[in-house]
C-alpha cells in the first residue's frame, strides 16, 4: 500500500484524470470497442495509482477484458491516496462513481463503517477467505463481514546507494549486510554524514532523512517496540513512550541535527509534489539511504536498471536488536451506488485474484495476498527473496473503523515533530486524544 516518493502521496496530487484503457457505452450496453467482447457490459474501476504501477494495472484490465463474456473494464486514474478519498465521496453521493475502487486497506474498515462500501457477503466473498493471508484479509473486514478484495501487500527495508558511500569513503559496508543482522541507527547515521553535501549553503546530496518515503510514524514505532492499539482497552496508544522516543530520536532530533529548514529545503527541491517516480532522489543519486518497500525493486528495473544499490534491514536502537518492519497493501472494493457491481466483482476477484495478482508481482516486485503465490518463488527474483522472507514476522497497521483518521493524526504529529513545532509528547498526546474520543462509540469492537 504501495507517500515524498511515497506512492499515493504523490497520486493525491494529480490532478487530471486520465482514461488508461477504454470500453465504450454506458453500464448496461454492449461494449463495442477493440478488447472487448461484444454483448459485454462495462463497468468502471478507479485508481489512484501512478507509473510505473498504473503500467501493470492497466496490462491486467487488457487481459480481463480479453477473456470476459459478461463485463468490459474501463480504467481510470483519478486522485486520491491512502486516507483522502474526497473524489470518490462525492461520485458516490451523486450517482456517478465507480463499480470498482482501488482502496488502501488500512482504511476498509473506516469506509465500511461510514456507509461508502458495499457488503460483499451478498455476492459470497467470504467464501474466499482462505485464499489470502490473514492479517490482509482482518483489514478486508468490518464487524465479521467482508468489504474489500485483498490486493498486493508489501514489506519495508532500507535501500543504500553503494555508490555514494564509497564516493563519500566508506568502503567498508560489512555492516549493512543483512547476513550481519540489522545495522544500527549510530551506524547509518555515522555513514549518512559522511555522505551530505552542501553546495552554495545548500544540500544537494543527503545521507539519510528518516521520514522520507516509507520512514514513517508506523516505521520506526514498530522499529522501537511501540504498540499503536490497546485492544482489550479499545483506545489507540501513539503516546506509548516507545512511540514518543521514535519520534523524538528519528524525526526531532534527526531533523535538528541537518538544520529543520534546510532539510525542508531539500526535500522541496529533490521530492516536490507530484514528482515522477523516475525523480526519485535516492534513483538520481541526491539521497544515500531511503526506507521504501519491495516495489522500489520494479522501479529500479524500469527507470535505473543500472543502479549500485543494496537492501538491508531498517536500522535499529542498538545492536542486537531483532529487525522489524511491516506490511499494508490495497485492496478492491465496490463503492455504494454502483451501477454495475455484478460486473465489478466479476472484474475484482479476477485483479485481486490469482490472475490479476500473478502479473503485478511479476511487473511490480510488489508481494501478492494470495497464499498460493507467496510458494512460488519464480515471482520472487534477487532482492525480492530479502522482502518476502520478512512477511511472516512483519507488523501490521490495526484494522481500526477510525484507521484513515488515525493515520491522519499520526502524520500531523510527525510533522509537528519533523518541524520542531511541538514536542513529540505533546503532538502524541493530542493524536490520542483526538482518535479515541472517534473511537468510543464503535467499541467493543467485534
Amino acid at each position: 500500500m504501495s507517500l515524498l516518493s511515497w506512492r499515493g502521496w504523490k497520486a493525491s496530487l494529480v490532478f487530471v484524470s486520465v482514461v488508461l484503457a477504454a470500453c465504450g457505452g454506458g453500464n448496461q450496453s454492449a461494449a463495442p470497442l477493440a478488447g472487448c467482447n461484444s454483448g459485454t457490459t462495462l463497468a468502471t474501476f478507479w485508481t489512484s495509482h501512478t507509473p510505473p504501477d498504473s503500467d501493470s494495472l492497466k496490462h491486467i484490465v487488457d487481459a480481463f477484458n480479453k477473456q470476459s463474456t459478461a463485463t468490459c473494464v474501463k480504467m481510470v486514474q483519478v486522485p486520491g491516496s491512502e486516507t483522502d478519498i474526497a473524489k470518490l465521496t462525492t461520485a458516490v453521493r451523486s450517482g456517478t462513481g465507480p463499480d470498482v475502487y482501488m482502496l488502501d486497506r488500512f482504511t476498509v474498515a473506516e469506509r465500511a463503517a461510514a456507509g461508502v462500501l458495499e457488503d460483499l457477503s451478498q455476492y459470497g466473498a467470504q467464501d474466499l477467505a482462505s485464499n489470502y493471508v490473514d492479517f490482509a484479509w482482518a483489514e478486508a473486514t468490518f464487524k465479521g463481514k467482508p468489504y474489500a478484495l485483498p490486493f498486493d501487500t508489501d514489506t519495508r527495508a532500507m535501500y543504500y546507494r553503494k555508490d555514494l558511500l564509497q564516493a563519500a569513503g566508506i568502503t567498508d559496508l560489512s555492516a549493512l549486510d543483512p547476513a550481519n543482522g540489522p545495522p544500527t541507527i549510530d551506524t547509518v547515521r555515522a555513514m549518512a554524514n559522511k555522505v551530505n553535501h552542501k553546495t552554495g549553503g545548500a544540500y544537494d546530496v543527503v545521507g539519510f532523512i528518516p521520514w522520507i518515503n516509507q520512514g514513517w510514524h508506523y516505521t520506526w514505532g514498530f522499529v522501537y517496540g511501540g504498540s499503536f492499539f490497546d485492544k482489550s482497552g479499545c483506545k489507540v496508544t501513539p503516546n506509548d513512550p516507545k512511540i514518543v522516543q521514535a519520534y523524538t530520536d528519528m524525526f526531532t532530533n534527526w531533523s535538528k541535527s541537518l538544520g529543520v529548514d534546510a532539510v525542508q529545503t531539500f526535500i522541496s527541491s529533490y521530492s516536490p509534489p507530484n514528482q515522477p517516480t523516475q525523480q526519485d532522489p535516492f534513483l538520481t543519486g541526491h539521497l544515500g539511504f531511503v526506507i521504501s518497500g519491495d516495489w522500489v525493486l520494479g522501479q529500479i528495473a524500469t527507470y535505473t536498471p543500472n543502479l549500485k544499490y543494496g537492501v538491508t534491514y531498517i536500522p535499529v536502537p542498538k545492536k542486537g536488536d531483532q529487525p522489524a518492519t511491516w506490511a499494508g497493501g490495497w485492496s478492491d472494493v465496490i463503492p455504494k451506488n454502483a451501477k454495475n457491481a455484478k460486473g465489478g466483482y466479476e472484474f475484482m476477484k479476477y485483479i485481486a485474484g490469482e490472475p490479476g495478482q500473478r502479473v503485478y508481482t511479476k511487473e511490480t516486485q510488489h508481494t501478492p495476498t494470495i497464499k498460493s503465490l507467496q510458494s512460488d518463488s519464480s515471482l520472487f527474483p534477487g532482492d525480492h527473496q530479502f522482502f518476502i522472507k520478512q512477511l511472516s514476522a512483519a507488523h501490521s497497521r490495526p484494522p481500526l473503523p477510525v484507521g484513515a483518521f488515525y493515520w491522519d493524526q499520526l502524520s500531523t504529529a510527525q510533522d509537528a515533530a519533523v518541524r520542531n513545532t511541538a514536542a513529540p509528547q505533546a503532538a502524541l498526546d493530542a493524536a490520542a486524544t483526538a482518535t479515541n474520543a472517534k473511537l468510543q462509540p464503535f467499541c467493543p469492537l467485534a
